[in-house]
């Protein structure tokens, strides 16, 4: 489908309103990563399992969501805690870590660099509202974080595993981890933590999947799936809805993950 009327667009949206319906629903949890934030109930304890969950997520969802949880054991499902207070024995266990290319150094790099930001910049929610604060966009923000995670010494190798939006990166797992975090979701499934950054704000998490879904509903024409795509799919579903767009990641990947077809 092409949208070419006005009729086209009531169409469209009107079917994909309905997948969100029939995705965003507590019943998606048991299927996604974000299962494993919400084993957690303290604020610190979902942005930090959410914040590394979203990190692991590439790859098939069953290696995503065994991984993390794999890593959420390794530090005694306490994750703020185990920033707190982790010893030489600790840090040595999840030294072991393996998740594709991100390794136990990796994983290290992660924690401390999580340590630095929630016991001297505030944490995670206030790092981002400083980002979006100082630079207005969700661009200038991914940058802004980018930066400040990578503030502390570090090997060159981890710096892939944050996405860096000045190189037409298309930040999925940072844009998802911001859905997750930012969305105010009646249903329950987005967590709604944080209040100044504007759901209107929010950027699709496009990943081959949800891209391929949306050249299929002439809802993006461009071929890569970079920082250029994601401006233009998410424009494109702020025509559908203007104050909450990335509700439409549900019907993307709902229709890519859970349905044999296009229809």
């Amino acid at each position: 489908m092409q949208i070419e009327t006005s009729s086209d667009f009531q169409q469209l949206k009107l079917f994909l309103d309905e997948r969100v319906n029939r995705y965003d629903r507590p019943e998606f949890i048991d299927t996604d990563p974000i299962q494993v934030p919400h084993q957690f109930r303290r604020k610190e304890n979902i942005e930090i399992a959410a914040f590394l969950t979203a990190t692991l997520s590439w790859g098939q969802r069953k290696s995503i969501i065994k991984n993390a949880n794999r890593l959420m054991e390794m530090m005694d499902h306490a994750p703020f805690d185990f920033l707190s207070y982790a010893n030489k024995a600790d840090r040595n266990r999840v030294a072991q870590f393996v998740h594709r290319t991100f390794n136990g150094d990796d994983c290290l790099f992660f924690l401390d660099s999580l340590r630095n930001i929630y016991f001297e910049h505030g944490g995670l929610e206030t790092v981002f509202n400083e980002g979006y604060i100082s630079e207005g966009t969700i661009f200038g923000m991914l940058q802004y974080v980018r930066n400040r995670f990578l503030s502390i010494p570090h090997d060159k190798h981890v710096r892939k595993h944050v996405a860096d939006v000045s190189a037409n990166a298309s930040a999925k797992r940072l844009n998802m981890f911001l859905r997750w975090m930012v969305r105010h979701d009646p249903n329950g499934v987005d967590f709604g933590l944080w209040n100044n950054i504007p759901a209107s704000s929010l950027m699709l998490p496009l990943d081959v999947h949800t891209g391929d879904v949306a050249r299929a509903y002439g809802l993006l024409t461009r071929k890569q799936n970079d920082w250029k795509a994601v401006e233009e799919i998410t424009t494109v579903l702020r025509t559908f809805d203007a104050t909450d767009p990335v509700k439409y990641d549900f019907a993307l990947f709902g229709i890519g993950a859970f349905e044999s077809k296009v229809n």
